[in-house]
């Protein structure tokens, strides 16, 4: 394990199965802090997401990581019927008391949460009757989580087209990753707030790029985020936590979905929200990939 030579993650974080790096319960914490407030999604954002699920007649939609629940809850909020899933517990404590919290609400009552694997996803999520889900959402850079282990792609090739099978025909898939591209080629990801999160607390970011045998093995965010009870005596100003990701670059990403749909699909490719032209003076800090079954 390469941990033995570099800290991929935040002490008390697992190390077996498929890594829930926010194991320790206090990165969860934190990652809360950072992403801000579940209704603070950036406008832009929110009025991009519901357009996109709306113009293509989506109701029900299954969130595969779905975190603290801050999309999710955006979601029911909006009227969508949405089943959302987490490998990790200790992020879905926070949308499961979410839903607890406003469970007098119809539509929060009727909102499923449950703990999933994106390996075992067919087994561990069952689909609506009728088949399939009219949208499936993978959003905030979440897939670059399941690393590489076996150095030939094979668990990301197998977790996609276990995430594309919850995608009934004519229905959607939404994922996105990170600009890795530019990451790997400048060595720092690009300039420019986050295109999800309006938190004011996030101090610093440090990006740092693990090679193996001259390839981009694993990329590592180190996080410092200001504590909301700064200042009170004892108490410490920021907190610090790692995070690591896969460098998925927008090639060989795009291949990889194109395999998990066995090229079924129409494909198209935004850069912050916006149609994508490779080449253009803009560099955006996300790609975000949706893709429509067509059988």
């Amino acid at each position: 394990m390469v941990d033995s030579v570099y800290r991929i993650r935040s002490l008390g974080v697992a190390a077996e199965g498929l890594p829930d790096q926010y194991a320790d319960g206090e990165a969860a914490r934190v990652w809360q802090l950072y992403i801000g407030d579940t209704r603070s999604r950036t406008a832009e954002y929110k009025a991009w997401l519901l357009g996109l699920l709306r113009q293509h007649g989506c109701q029900r939609v299954l969130d595969v990581a779905c975190g603290t629940g801050v999309d999710s809850i955006m979601l029911v909020e909006e009227g969508f019927s949405v089943t959302s899933v987490d490998a990790s517990d200790k992020m879905l404590k926070y949308a499961l008391k979410e839903r607890w919290n406003r469970r007098r609400e119809p539509a929060f009552d009727n909102w499923v949460i449950e703990e999933a694997n994106w390996m075992t996803l067919d087994k561990d999520v069952p689909q609506p009757e009728g088949g399939g889900f009219d949208a499936v959402i993978c959003l905030g850079n979440s897939f670059a989580h399941l690393p590489d282990c076996r150095g030939d792609q094979s668990e990301h090739q197998l977790a996609l087209r276990n995430i594309a099978s919850m995608v009934r025909p004519g229905g959607l898939l939404v994922i996105d990753h990170r600009n890795y591209d530019h990451i790997l080629s400048t060595g720092c990801a690009p300039p420019g707030k986050n295109i999800y999160y309006k938190s004011d607390l996030t101090k610093d970011i440090k990006t740092s790029v693990l090679m193996v045998n001259n390839k981009a093995h694993m990329v590592t965010l180190d996080y410092t985020v200001q504590l909301p009870d700064a200042g009170q005596a004892g108490a410490p100003r920021f907190s610090k936590f790692r995070l690591s990701y896969f460098p998925h670059c927008l090639a060989s990403f795009t291949e990889l979905l194109q395999a998990a749909f066995r090229g079924k699909c129409q494909h198209s490719i935004l850069g912050d929200f916006k149609p994508y032209r490779p080449g253009q003076a803009y560099v955006p800090c996300y790609f975000i990939h949706v893709l429509k079954r067509t059988e």
